[in-house]
């Protein structure tokens, strides 16, 4: 991992840890984000571009509309105070996730989902969504 990328990572992770108000069972003393079991499968989504990296245990699975079959991807998770972190390394490419709690919309539905996500990969930025298997997305009739 270069400097440069290993510098973003960091700054992602930190994201999810920083110190937050007292909201969503958030704990401001510090205590590590536990809202997301380990054993959940969590799903972040984006649109403009379309992307979906889809997370169980320790393994992701990153899909685009030119990828429909999706890349597998071995990932770390990290529970910082105001969300999950995920690293990895995808087609050669540092790949650094965060899952963070608040309302978020995909811009494209109707739907409600109850984090909001973000995607570093190599040196693009990804902005979307996230859910969970017990905090899934309300509104629409299908999961995305």
């Amino acid at each position: 991992m270069t400097p440069r990328y290993f510098a973003l990572a960091i700054l992602l992770l930190a994201a999810a840890c920083a110190p937050a108000k007292q909201q969503d069972g958030i704990d401001p003393q510090g205590k590590a984000f536990d809202r997301v079991a380990p054993e959940e499968v969590v799903t972040m989504l984006g649109t403009e571009p379309f992307w979906n990296l889809t997370v169980k245990g320790g393994e992701g699975l990153w899909t685009t509309p030119d990828n429909q079959p999706g890349t597998p991807v071995s990932l770390a998770r990290f529970a910082g105070n105001n969300g999950l972190g995920f690293t990895g390394t995808l087609d050669g490419k540092p790949l650094a996730a965060t899952l963070t709690p608040g309302t978020c919309s995909d811009g494209m539905s109707d739907r409600s989902f109850p984090f909001v996500a973000t995607i570093a990969l190599g040196g693009e930025t990804f902005e979307g969504c996230g859910y969970t298997t017990s905090q899934p997305f309300t509104g629409g009739e299908t999961a995305p």
